[in-house]
């Protein structure tokens, strides 16, 4: 079958109808030598309507990303995604047939503004919470406070709107007077429902949240819990990375949850590469396998290997193969800001290893920038500085910041609450002089508690005054 470049340009004005499902995902599937792509037009039938962030002369701004590169990395026997290759390892990536072109354009998805009171009702009331929500701080919160155990629901009112729910608090007690019919906790026991009841259970939130148009699978458990994961499908691409998730318990009600609250916006629309193109950039973006010099900072240095240069033979490079190939958009980050960004999702397998999704920009390199951003200071001869932290994950007081750093050394985080943003600052104790050491570069995660919950803040690297992403 040929692969053939569909008219499917969604160059649009800002404001879309948001989620909009398709009854056609983009897909391709390599296989026997040959490949296939099967693409969704635009709902608007073709209409080309320039975005007047453009300026209306159909040229988009320049995009600046954070990190233009894979959120994910496929795991590899005993390594975290993401994590190097102790053994210095090189990742190389091999499509099992041939890779299609995709689209001509394809428009980068936003969340602005904030989430309102009336959004949070609604999403309590699919949930089964009876109350009005209540603003605290940055966040808006539903359930009662008591013991602490009964069901919260916690929302970000900064977009996207990142929610969380729980039916069982932390507080109160495990004991259930004798006869009585008693909820079993996430995890607890009991047998879990069938994957069609848990979807329907799930149903009224997903629609309370604009996504009862997603892909679902159903076939997670976490103990007597089913989980439902919920992709949603964005002008007619698949995503990855903007999920939600619901978990359901043994008696089928919805015991906990995640997601995003607020709705998506189009916005500029950019000249895409092809599969072909963007599996290139993924391999060129692979680190070279090779063991690494000392290091004396958290954070790698620009040539690439770790935090050092070359010091030793090269590894050999571990093939990857590219089973299947998806034009979608993926979570990516601009200014600390999540936004969905035209890429190709690719699932890959590595030899003797299980399957795994890796993601690559799309965007024409020509329309990419790593412009610093908000906040980032310069050095003494105007080059940006590095940062250090390269990414964080926030749960409740906790804050987990992630950076790179040597074996030898010794590391801990400290954080500084500045009014709407949260300042960290990764320490090194070098290793005692004279010490033999690894020279090998590592990912590592030290944890700081706050004051308070993160709710929203902004988490900026003190050395460099860049925003972080979320991991």
């Amino acid at each position: 079958m040929s692969t053939e470049r569909p008219d499917n340009d969604v160059t649009t004005t800002r404001r879309r109808s948001p989620l909009v499902a398709a009854s056609v995902a983009a897909a391709v599937l390599l296989a026997g030598g040959g490949g296939a792509y099967w693409a969704a037009t635009a709902a608007d039938g073709g209409e080309d309507t320039r975005s007047t962030a453009s300026g209306g002369g159909g040229t988009p701004p320049p995009l600046a990303l954070d990190d233009a590169g894979p959120p994910t990395a496929p795991s590899r026997e005993g390594i975290a995604p993401g994590e190097p290759d102790p053994h210095g390892g090189r990742l190389v990536y091999r499509a099992s047939g041939k890779l299609p072109d995709g689209p001509e354009k394809a428009a980068v998805q936003r969340a602005g503004g904030t989430v309102t009171a009336a959004e949070v009702a609604r999403l309590a009331k699919a949930l089964g919470l009876a109350g009005t929500p209540r603003s605290e701080a940055t966040s808006w919160k539903v359930g009662s406070d008591g013991d602490g155990s009964g069901p919260v629901l916690r929302v970000n009112k900064q977009a996207p709107g990142s929610w969380t729910f729980t039916r069982y608090g932390s507080g109160g007690t495990d004991n259930c007077k004798k006869g009585a019919v008693c909820a079993v906790a996430p995890g607890g026991s009991g047998q879990p429902v069938d994957e069609r009841t848990a979807k329907a259970a799930a149903a009224p939130v997903l629609r309370a949240t604009g996504q009862d148009g997603a892909a679902l699978d159903a076939r997670q458990l976490m103990g007597s819990v089913r989980v439902v994961n919920a992709d949603p499908v964005v002008d007619g691409l698949p995503t990855y990375g903007w999920a939600t998730g619901v978990q359901v318990g043994p008696d089928g009600r919805v015991a906990g949850g995640s997601g995003k609250l607020k709705a998506l916006e189009k916005g500029d629309a950019y000249p895409v590469i092809g599969a072909d193109e963007a599996l290139k950039r993924l391999n060129a973006a692979q680190p070279p396998a090779a063991e690494i010099g000392g290091c004396a900072s958290p954070a790698p240095l620009s040539e690439g290997v770790g935090c050092g240069a070359k010091t030793g033979a090269e590894r050999p490079a571990t093939t990857v193969t590219v089973e299947k190939a998806v034009f979608g958009l993926a979570v990516h980050t601009t200014g600390g800001e999540q936004l969905l960004v035209p890429s190709w999702i690719f699932s890959v397998k590595p030899a003797g290893g299980t399957g795994d999704t890796v993601t690559q920009v799309a965007v024409d390199p020509e329309y990419l920038t790593r412009e610093p951003a908000p906040g980032t200071s310069p050095d003494g001869d105007g080059a940006t500085k590095a940062r250090a932290v390269q990414s964080y994950g926030a749960d409740g007081r906790t804050l987990s910041v992630t950076f790179w750093g040597g074996v030898c050394s010794t590391y801990t985080a400290s954080a500084r609450e500045d009014g709407d943003a949260v300042r960290v600052t990764v320490e090194e104790k070098k290793a005692e002089p004279g010490k033999v050491c690894v020279m090998i570069a590592k990912e590592l995660t030290r944890t700081v508690t706050l004051e308070r919950p993160l709710d929203g803040r902004k988490v900026v690297d003190e050395a460099s005054g860049s925003v972080v992403p979320r991991a």
